[in-house]
């Protein structure tokens, strides 16, 4: 800031002393934060690029860079095949246990029917025993089946349970003809007759109308069986019809009524909608397009009729089909086997080797289309919610595997966002964090872990991922990762790299900052990895972020015991790292070949690490420490005595940057105040570089070492004033506020004054005044003092200022009318800012130097004043 000393208003004019105006600020006279608002970029962050981080050439379950032993991590690569399945895990769960039968069947024959080729069992005395025996028998028909038969007619039970006892014996005998009916058509493997088939099912149909309000959903399937024939016509081969005691008498019990239901409905099904489809899928010698049909016909199917999952009776036929079809080696054909087997919640040996089948598609990129058009998505993300962590490690492993391939694949990335991955990802954090290091799963969970983090990597590039991270508290659980994953480094890099995103984001930045814990995460992870460049540039990249606007963070990293030693070690690693590249690139001739766009790893971290350091300075105590530190000083010029800004841009103006911002304080022992006159000698280089931005960086220091009176000699010496005043052409106003701080230093002192008059200084700075006073407050009050000082002894205006006095003259009077400097304004906040800054910076000063010019003038043409 450029503050003037007793300069400020007074009530009492006889007090007013004219002084000169200093470049520094009395820091008694305002507080910090004041003088960092007026500093006008004095002290000023750096911005840098984040670390660029390749994408791997190959989908890998770990990536190139990881630093597990292959003998200690799973394979990426593996053979699959169908006896990699077990078929014993297949059986489906039984909710009941039965109970075996009391009454043992006695076969008996009755000649009075004529069609009776077989013995029946004698019926009970009692209902209840007849229901035991029909039920038991439909059972034994269904599970001693050899092929394929449909019944020739079911027998429903009447609507008056009180003629059960009378109806027994008709009953019976309806029982043993259709049982005749049933083996004939056994030994014949023949299809119905439609007229046969029509009659059956209207009889079947009708009676079940009248029972459609007791039966529930069963007459709801049974009543599609019209439609229904046409397809079993064209199957070519007969149906079972399961009989079911259920319809020939009403159980007792509303439980065991619907499970017999359900039964019976999902017996049906099976007959009329699956087993088709299976024998499709028995067509080996079929193309891979109509397997791949018949397997979506499959699973819609098999949603349609409630028989995804593990309480399905046939489950084992079924997974044994689609076991044997792994063997097909089609990526289509086994996305479809996978989504299908993963949706029946196989376990054990059967879940990892579906999910290393839904890996090994993943795998390859190509495949990326058909997985968007399919839904394993949904079945892998279920069984990250649903399966034991410590009991399907493995599983999970390529489970996330497959997941973390999908997230490279952005319409698959912005799905999972869509279907709550993200929560369902530090849901598994938060378990995997719960198992400690001497825990037996520990180490296995590390890889699962690679996984995991990896995946929210790629997730962090969405806005909408991003804010649920937030407000999923992802920074703790991360930072837990973190610190119990210490020595994995793979880890490691994923969570840093999750950060080095996210930090680039103001909200998700101050939630790091919140996290205290993170600071002595990152300084312990540079102290163990100094020498992982990927590892250590995220981590000093993180920190510049935090330390940009963050005051408290600059502060709370300060004091974190060894900060200060750990970024001086790291700058000393590197910083020889690069001498020795920069050795042996002069030893291979490579002065004449053009310089690499970007910087080298090791010039890279010296980058982020300037930047930290800067960023630091920002804050007053933090500032002052690093002035006084002649380590860091040290360091920092050493960037600027070895490195050009011609192969080095970033660099060498970073740590001009750094040094301006320590050059700020005067403090005693000041490593800057020590080196101040080195420093300038070695600014020359830039400030007469082609580089506009390295030009300004090295005006900004002489801005602040002009204070001293040794550099002032200098700048006469070298001639630098005259580069000065040729800056204020710049039509820049960065360029000319940096260039008038150093002209305004240099009037303090009396014998430097006429400097001004050579090269057209004076109307330059007028000229500055009109160009960008009304846009500029700031710089029109820092031309104002420049000005003020210059004609502290004034006693001709025209013999100080010439030609341009009558300008200077009109320009201050418009300037200082309100309503017209103000008017320019396009809103109300924008005016009001502008007058604070008006008021502050500019009006004081204007209003004495105005008075000092009319008081020595003596005549003042009528000028007409236009707004700005």
């Amino acid at each position: 800031a450029l503050l003037c000393r007793g300069m400020q208003p007074s009530k009492n004019k006889n007090t007013d002393k004219a002084e000169p105006f200093y470049r520094l600020s009395v820091p008694k006279q305002k507080t910090s934060s004041e003088i960092i608002n007026e500093a006008r970029n004095v002290l000023r962050t750096l911005r840098t690029r984040r670390p660029f981080t390749p994408t791997e050439d190959q989908r890998k379950l770990f990536g190139s860079g990881s630093t597990r032993a292959p003998q200690n991590r799973p394979p990426s690569v593996f053979s699959l095949h169908a006896s990699s399945f077990d078929l014993a895990e297949s059986r489906p769960v039984s909710g009941v246990r039965l109970s075996p039968l009391d009454h043992k069947p006695v076969l008996v024959t009755f000649a009075k029917d004529e069609d009776s080729s077989i013995s029946l069992p004698k019926p009970p005395a009692d209902a209840a025993e007849v229901r035991k025996v029909s039920s038991a028998r439909a059972r034994l028909f269904r599970r001693n089946s050899q092929g394929n038969f449909l019944s020739a007619k079911m027998v429903s039970s009447d609507q008056n349970e009180e003629k059960l006892d009378c109806e027994e014996p008709a009953m019976m005998s309806n029982l043993c003809r259709s049982n005749d009916n049933c083996l004939a058509e056994q030994r014949s493997y023949t299809p119905f007759n439609d007229e046969n088939r029509q009659l059956i099912c209207n009889e079947r149909i009708s009676r079940l109308e009248r029972e459609d309000f007791l039966k529930g959903t069963a007459g709801k399937f049974l009543f599609q069986l019209r439609g229904e024939s046409d397809q079993i016509k064209k199957a070519g081969r007969s149906s079972s019809w399961p009989r079911s005691t259920g319809w020939k008498r009403r159980v007792t019990g509303l439980e065991d009524e619907t499970r017999m239901n359900e039964s019976e409905e999902e017996e049906i099904f099976w007959h009329i909608k699956i087993l088709p489809i299976l024998h499709e899928l028995e067509k080996v010698e079929d193309n891979i397009e109509n397997l791949c049909l018949a397997c979506t016909k499959l699973y819609q199917a098999l949603n349609e009729g409630n028989m995804l999952g593990k309480r399905f009776k046939r489950r084992s036929v079924l997974l044994k089909t689609l076991y044997k079809l792994v063997d097909i080696d089609s990526d289509p054909l086994c996305l479809k086997l996978a989504k299908i087997i993963l949706a029946m919640k196989v376990d054990g040996k059967n879940l990892l080797s579906v999910c290393k089948l839904a890996f090994k598609i993943c795998r390859n990129e190509k495949n990326d289309y058909i997985i968007q058009n399919d839904r394993l998505l949904d079945c892998l993300l279920e069984v990250l919610r649903t399966e034991d962590l410590q009991k399907s490690n493995e599983a999970l492993l390529y489970c996330m595997g497959a997941i973390k391939f999908m997230s490279g694949n952005a319409v698959l990335l912005n799905e999972m966002v869509n279907k709550g991955a993200v929560e369902m990802l530090l849901q598994l954090m938060k378990q995997i964090n719960t198992i400690k290091e001497n825990d037996t799963y520990f180490s296995n969970l590390g890889h699962l872990l690679v996984q995991l983090t990896a995946t929210l990597r790629n997730l962090a590039d969405l806005p909408p991922a991003r804010r649920q991270l937030i407000c999923s508290g992802a920074v703790s659980e991360l930072c837990v990762a973190l610190e119990q994953r210490m020595n994995a480094k793979d880890v490691c890099t994923y969570i840093v790299r999750i950060f080095s995103k996210l930090s680039s984001y103001n909200d998700f930045c101050a939630a790091l900052a919140d996290c205290s814990r993170c600071y002595i995460l990152f300084l312990a992870l540079l102290n163990k990895h100094q020498k992982q460049q990927d590892l250590v540039i995220r981590i000093i990249f993180i920190l510049g972020n935090l330390t940009a606007k963050n005051n408290q963070a600059r502060e709370q990293f300060f004091k974190e015991k060894g900060s200060v030693n750990t970024l001086i070690s790291l700058f000393q690693t590197y910083r020889e790292l690069d001498l020795n590249a920069q050795k042996r690139y002069h030893e291979r001739g490579g002065e004449g070949k053009k310089r690499p766009k970007h910087p080298s790893e090791a010039e890279d971290v010296l980058i982020k690490l300037i930047r930290v350091l800067a960023n630091l300075s920002i804050h007053p105590s933090v500032g002052a420490a690093l002035a006084a530190a002649h380590r860091v000083v040290e360091l920092l010029v050493t960037v600027l005595e070895y490195k050009s800004v011609d192969d080095s841009e970033e660099l060498v103006i970073s740590a001009a940057t750094a040094i301006n911002n320590l050059s700020y304080y005067k403090v005693k022992s000041s490593a800057v105040q020590d080196k101040k006159l080195h420093i300038a000698e070695i600014l020359l280089k830039l400030l007469m570089s082609n580089n506009m931005d390295g030009v300004v960086e090295a005006v900004r220091v002489f801005g602040n070492l002009s204070q001293y009176h040794e550099i002032c000699d200098f700048i006469i010496q070298k001639k630098i004033y005259k580069f000065m005043i040729a800056l204020l052409d710049a039509k820049n106003q960065d360029v000319c506020f940096s260039a008038c701080g150093v002209l305004l230093n240099l009037t303090v002192d009396k014998n430097k004054r006429a400097l001004l008059m050579e090269e057209g200084g004076i109307g330059k700075l007028v000229d500055c005044l009109r160009d960008f006073g009304p846009a500029d407050w700031q710089l029109a009050g820092l031309i104002c003092k420049t000005l003020w000082n210059y004609s502290e002894n004034l006693t001709s205006a025209a013999s100080y200022f010439g030609e341009d006095t009558d300008t200077l003259l009109v320009l201050l009077t418009s300037l200082l009318d309100e309503e017209l400097a103000l008017d320019y304004s396009l809103n109300r906040d924008l005016r009001d800012y502008n007058k604070l800054y008006w008021e502050r910076e500019f009006k004081p000063v204007a209003e004495k130097l105005l008075d000092r010019i009319q008081s020595h003038h003596s005549f003042l043409p009528t000028v007409t004043i236009t707004p700005f």
